[in-house]
């Protein structure tokens, strides 16, 4: 056996450290703070990521944490939109500073990047997993906590934050409808394959209350969530409403004054872990 050159490329031999399987997280800028990382995710689109992202970041915020929201879905971005941040990021030679919110949060997204953020990304899967990377890598965040809102499905992006960053766990959001058992069973076997924890379940669109009377209305029948969470022993940690008045704080890039506590007990559990 020659010498050792550590350029695997080169060698033939199946040394142990050829073998081994080798870790390919990142390591975040060495300039920049970065307490606890959560992913909220889910296994199909529509069901309000960037909503329970938006107000978990809202939440730990104020709390009086330092909070950051990473916008990893790079062709839907709605990040900055929700949070009223509408400038371009700027950087130096020390890496890419994140833009604040009017609460204090910081922001990237690639919508801050590009020249008109109506622009459309169309790029192939490895440049979008590249660019989600450097938002870990390059972007000087500063945070007790890091969201990030992630694609939906289990495609080559949340593949890419799974094995790049250091995920301390994942939030699961569902919706009410039929399927839910199986969206909620894919994103469960990738945490798994991951090995990442998992905090819970969140259901959006849970119910509409009724003006008058203040009475939940389950437009899409209940209890097909929690059977979902007690089949993989997990916790639903909220259900949140249909509620115009969200939807209208986003659009006006105000969801920093949205008002109610359903993700209270959410961010009570990772205020504790």
């Amino acid at each position: 056996m020659s010498e050792c050159t550590h350029n695997c490329s080169t060698c033939s031999e199946n040394c142990g450290e050829r073998t081994e399987p080798q870790s390919l997280l990142k390591e975040h800028n060495p300039k920049a703070h970065v307490g606890k990382v959560y992913g909220i995710v889910s296994g199909k689109g529509g069901v309000g990521k960037s909503m329970v992202t938006s107000q978990l970041a809202t939440i730990m915020r104020r709390r009086g944490y330092e909070v950051g929201v990473m916008d990893a879905d790079i062709t839907g971005p709605s990040i900055p939109k929700a949070f009223g941040v509408h400038e371009r990021a700027e950087g130096s030679a020390d890496g890419i500073y994140p833009r604040y919110s009017r609460t204090g949060i910081q922001v990237m997204s690639v919508n801050l990047l590009l020249e008109n953020e109506t622009d459309p990304v169309i790029w192939r899967g490895p440049v979008i997993s590249g660019v989600v990377q450097q938002f870990w890598t390059d972007v000087l965040w500063h945070c007790d906590y890091l969201f990030v809102d992630m694609p939906p499905g289990t495609g080559d992006v949340s593949l890419s934050v799974f094995q790049s960053i250091p995920l301390d766990g994942i939030i699961i959001v569902a919706s009410p409808q039929e399927l839910v058992s199986m969206v909620v069973e894919k994103a469960v076997k990738m945490a798994e394959m991951m090995n990442v924890p998992i905090v819970g379940i969140v259901e959006n669109m849970s119910y509409v209350a009724c003006p008058d009377c203040g009475k939940k209305i389950h437009l899409f029948g209940e209890g097909k969530t929690a059977e979902a969470a007690q089949r993989h022993n997990l916790e639903v940690l909220a259900e949140m409403p249909i509620d115009p008045a969200l939807a209208a704080l986003t659009d006006a890039g105000n969801i920093e004054s949205f008002q109610g506590t359903w993700l209270d007990a959410a961010a009570d559990k990772i205020e504790g872990k």
